[in-house]
């Protein structure tokens, strides 16, 4: 399989989950601020890798995970139905701290900016 339909699979499985994300209603996942930070497939499209993160904390992400291993199985019926796949691939979902990375990085760069300007000042 070419790796551009794998890469536009893999997107169109992160767009419908994070869809479904919404509409559930176990308490672990509902209301959460939860990301899907990226999907890997497996060349043949029978496995993939699901990268979950929280706003919150990373224990709000594996707390979130542990509810969407819990329904896998109907995440894996609404992908196959809305994508219309024949089959659709195994989830793990894994539990990702690179959105509040991200956030933590871009507040000490905006802090550096400032002591910089600061400096430039006096």
């Amino acid at each position: 399989m070419s790796v551009y339909k794998n890469d536009r699979t893999a997107e169109d499985i992160k767009r419908e989950i994070t869809a479904v994300i919404r509409e559930l209603k176990d308490p672990r996942v509902a209301g959460k601020m939860l990301t899907v930070v990226r999907v890997e497939l497996a060349n043949d499209l029978s496995f993939g890798k699901v990268y979950i993160s929280a706003f919150d904390s990373i224990a709000t992400a594996r707390e979130a995970v542990k509810g969407l291993e819990h329904a896998q199985g109907l995440i894996r019926r609404e992908i196959c139905s809305r994508l219309h796949l024949r089959k659709a691939p195994e989830l793990k979902f894994i539990a990702d701290d690179s959105v509040r990375e991200g956030i933590e990085l871009f507040r000490k760069y905006d802090m550096a900016k400032k002591d910089v300007k600061h400096e430039d000042n006096d």
